[in-house]
């Protein structure tokens, strides 16, 4: 049995009998924070593995990361590899990996596969690949699990997730009014879904879309468009609420 609970914005906490891994963890107050945050780093203590995909605030959360790391005195911080230095000015260097595309990493019974996501720190460098920004394959209590961090589609992006079970993906999309405000975009709804069907998954839970002020995403245009797709089932999950995997 496999829980999932949401904490708002792409956060999640995926726990097993055994393993429990925490994943952007976004736990501090800002003022365009929609959904305030009703976690605090205590209430997440215990974790195997603390998790972020890239570098933005409301992935890695520097502010919150120390009192995280204090709460699960066993864990160890997952960043990609050119974020090694970042993280370690935090918290010990010996509870730090550095993760890159194609080298599992293992943390008590859960297999990680980091893949690449297409984005950008600023609009500056947007859009590619690059190894600051990454996707996780997660293997844990008999699912595969696709949290895919902020990304636009990319070429062999199915190809690498294919066989998942559960995509975890942002679906508020790019517009140049927002971007022109600094947002470096995701891809929207229509790709979400085109990405699940393209790779065989049946089960998408929209993320990064309900959180922050003028970055949001649209749930009943996805459910909507994956009317299109017999096969795709579109789960939501409330900011701090909780889905058991398999479902009932």
């Amino acid at each position: 049995m496999l829980q999932l609970r949401r904490l708002a914005q792409a956060g999640f906490v995926i726990r097993s009998r055994t393993t429990t891994l925490i994943v952007d963890a976004f736990l501090s107050p800002r003022p365009d924070r929609l959904v305030p945050p009703r976690a605090s780093a205590e209430s997440l203590g215990g974790a195997t593995a603390i998790l972020a995909t890239h570098e933005h605030k409301d992935h890695l959360d520097r502010a919150a990361l120390p009192a995280l790391v204090a709460a699960s005195p066993d864990a160890m911080v997952i960043v990609p590899a050119p974020l090694l230095d970042l993280v370690r000015a935090l918290v010990p260097d010996a509870r730090v990996i550095g993760a890159r595309v194609d080298e599992e990493i293992v943390v008590g019974d859960a297999r990680i596969a980091p893949v690449p996501a297409r984005h950008g720190v600023t609009m500056s460098d947007a859009y590619r690949e690059d190894a600051r920004f990454l996707g996780y394959v997660i293997a844990v209590a008999g699912a595969l699990i696709y949290h895919a961090g902020d990304t636009l589609g990319y070429e062999d992006q199915a190809r690498r997730i294919r066989g998942v079970d559960i995509a975890l993906l942002p679906i508020n999309g790019r517009t140049p009014e927002r971007e022109a405000r600094g947002f470096v975009g995701n891809m929207d709804h229509v790709a979400a879904v085109e990405l699940c069907a393209s790779a065989g998954i049946r089960t998408l839970v929209p993320m990064h879309h309900d959180t922050i002020d003028g970055n949001t995403g649209n749930v009943a245009a996805l459910r909507e468009y994956a009317t299109r797709y017999p096969d795709v089932r579109v789960i939501e999950i409330a900011p701090f609420a909780e889905v058991r995997w398999p479902p009932d």
